[in-house]
């Protein structure tokens, strides 16, 4: 796990960032803000916060079932929108930032763009697998007469090769845990000019990316079946939202690692409950396995259940991963349709052609 300390006493060792606190950085010691941007600076991070809460789970059976990771890239989407929503309230164009801020901005989403890449891939894999599933299903259909040997062997031939490719991993998945370090690093941010805007924007910036990299690393982690990639952040109580995340992310990493603690475990909670209904099934339709009919019908009736149930959470977080995916890269476009329009062109073009790339890779 990767863990990235955002604050800490002074105590005469380097930090692990090389340019000193980033609060400091976010709002420098004796700042202004109006009235009104601090309302809208306040507004944007209780909004945060409330969305937090709603990821936090009830129990560790919850952290990483289809639907929790459904609604944590939904609210992830939410936030980006707010983003945008944020920088057209504070009547702060693009071509008025700082040329670092821009940097960070376009660097990052062209990282986030390969995050969501990679997790499409890993769930049009686990959706294939549905396929294998759905054969099955239709060879051992007891509803009229029980099975033949022969459709009994090509069920356990088709549950055997589910078993196999289930366990594989998208190749797109190995990248990931390399960028969530470099997005964690990127969170120090350079020094803010006297812009009072600039100051808003970078704060809430901050907390967008926290969020980010939360969800981010949990999906990664789920996907690669590894706690490796889950990264541990550290946010300074300066923030409204900061006694919520630190709670949430305490939780969710902490359950992740129990989970992977024990052998034998699933780490997605829908497959989980495919996959022992599948083992079950390959030991009936093996040549020694059971043959009861009433048996065979139960054990196919639950598959079909928990195939269904993983179907359609498949589908349900495929889609959000889509809309966050189109988020991400709208933001983006808008950004450098914004910086065309105030006249700066040629890094806003190399950009362009760079995410290009990246979508059609």
């Amino acid at each position: 796990m990767l863990h990235i300390e955002m604050s800490r006493p002074h105590d005469g060792n380097s930090p692990f960032f090389p340019f000193g606190n980033p609060f400091r950085m976010i709002f420098p010691k004796g700042s202004y803000l109006s009235p009104r941007f601090l309302a809208l600076l306040n507004s944007f991070e209780e909004t945060l916060a409330e969305r937090l809460k709603k990821l936090k789970p009830k129990d560790h059976g919850d952290i990483l079932s289809l639907s929790w990771m459904s609604l944590a890239m939904q609210l992830l989407s939410e936030t980006h929108t707010d983003i945008k929503t944020l920088v057209t309230d504070l009547q702060f164009p693009v071509s008025d930032w700082d040329d670092k801020w821009m940097d960070v901005y376009l660097d990052n989403s062209i990282k986030l763009l390969d995050i969501c890449i990679a997790f499409s891939s890993e769930l049009s894999r686990l959706n294939q697998g549905q396929l294998l599933l759905q054969c099955v299903l239709h060879v051992l259909d007891v509803s009229s007469t029980f099975p033949s040997k022969e459709q009994l062997m090509r069920a356990h031939s088709s549950i055997s090769d589910w078993m196999q490719r289930i366990h594989l991993r998208s190749p797109k998945l190995e990248n990931c845990a390399v960028i969530l370090h470099e997005l964690a690093e990127s969170l120090h941010l350079p020094k803010i000019k006297n812009s009072a805007k600039g100051k808003v924007l970078m704060r809430a910036m901050y907390g967008v990316r926290i969020e980010t990299i939360f969800v981010c690393s949990v999906f990664t982690a789920a996907f690669s079946g590894s706690a490796k990639p889950l990264v541990d952040l550290h946010v300074s109580d300066k923030f409204l939202w900061a006694e919520v995340f630190n709670e949430l992310q305490g939780d969710v990493n902490g359950g992740i690692s129990n989970l992977f603690s024990k052998e034998g475990i699933t780490i997605l909670k829908d497959l989980e409950a495919v996959e022992t209904s599948v083992k079950h099934l390959y030991q009936m339709t093996s040549a020694d396995g059971l043959t009861e009919t009433d048996k065979l019908r139960n054990s196919v009736l639950d598959l079909a259940k928990c195939a269904d149930g993983l179907s359609q959470g498949l589908d349900l977080l495929s889609k959000e991963v889509e809309c966050y995916f189109q988020n991400v890269l709208t933001g983006r476009d808008a950004f450098l349709c914004n910086l065309r329009v105030g006249g700066t062109e040629s890094e806003p073009q190399r950009q362009e052609n760079s995410v290009e790339e990246q979508v059609v890779r």
